[in-house]
């Protein structure tokens, strides 16, 4: 049963038995991975607050041969993101980060990039006036790492260059698609102004650093928003819980 040391973040923990714990966790080395805290529940557990959602850490783990589920034997806290848990608005963007990152992503295929997109989102909530649309701005970038950039230069479905008329954004092709090819679509598209264009396209190509500048507001943030719900729920499999539903169940 060797030992493997990684950096990671935790997307989710669960309760397991009667005093364990189930933790899912992004990690630098090994991608999605996940883990048993035994013992984790007791009131003087050594693992402390280390296993809360949000919070990035080194972990110990021991790998059992034909085993998904690891044995965390010891946590180190590198940045707890307390504030995200303290105020409902940024704990419902934070989950909506962890939790698309845990639908799109496969176990045990690691991503540098992707480790410390999910790391700067999630610093990027802290002190924002507009959690949400960071929140948005995280969903486009990650995206693009994990293979699902949206196709916002040409037509997704038959290669046409350009976009006539108004945009339409369809989720089933994972992006703008011509009048001719949106009447074919399965799903109905998100019809889009020029300005949602132009704002999603912004959100896409821009130095990662400085997207966060970007702001949106009335109809432009309506229209990206429901475009790129719909397309995260495609690429995930499932719908997942929108950030007002999430700030509700945290409110209870």
């Amino acid at each position: 049963m060797p030992l493997v040391k990684t950096s990671a973040i935790i997307l989710k923990s669960r309760r397991w038995g009667e005093a364990d714990r189930i933790v899912t966790f992004y990690s630098k080395e090994f991608g999605k991975i996940r883990g048993v805290a035994r013992g984790a529940r007791r009131f003087k557990s050594h693992f402390g607050a280390t296993l809360e959602p949000f919070t990035r850490c080194h972990l110990d783990l021991f790998e059992k041969p034909g085993d998904s589920l690891y044995r965390i034997s010891h946590v180190d806290l590198v940045e707890s993101f307390q504030p995200l848990r303290e105020e409902l608005v940024l704990m419902a963007c934070a989950a909506r980060m962890v939790n698309v990152v845990g639908a799109v992503t496969p176990d045990g295929d690691p991503d540098a990039r992707l480790f410390e997109t999910l790391g700067q989102g999630l610093r990027s909530l802290k002190g924002s006036r507009d959690p949400v649309l960071m929140a948005l701005l995280f969903q486009i970038r990650l995206l693009g790492l994990t293979g699902f950039r949206p196709q916002t230069d040409y037509c997704a479905t038959c290669g046409k260059a350009g976009v006539t008329g108004d945009p339409q954004f369809s989720p089933l092709a994972g992006g703008f698609v011509c009048l001719p090819c949106a009447t074919r679509q399965l799903v109905r598209c998100v019809v889009m102004s020029r300005g949602s264009l132009s704002f999603l396209q912004q959100a896409i190509r821009m130095n990662p650093e400085l997207v966060t500048r970007l702001t949106a507001t009335g109809q432009v943030r309506a229209e990206v928003e429901q475009a790129i719900e719909g397309y995260v729920t495609v690429v995930a499999g499932r719908r997942l819980p929108p950030v007002d539903f999430l700030a509700s169940m945290f409110s209870v």
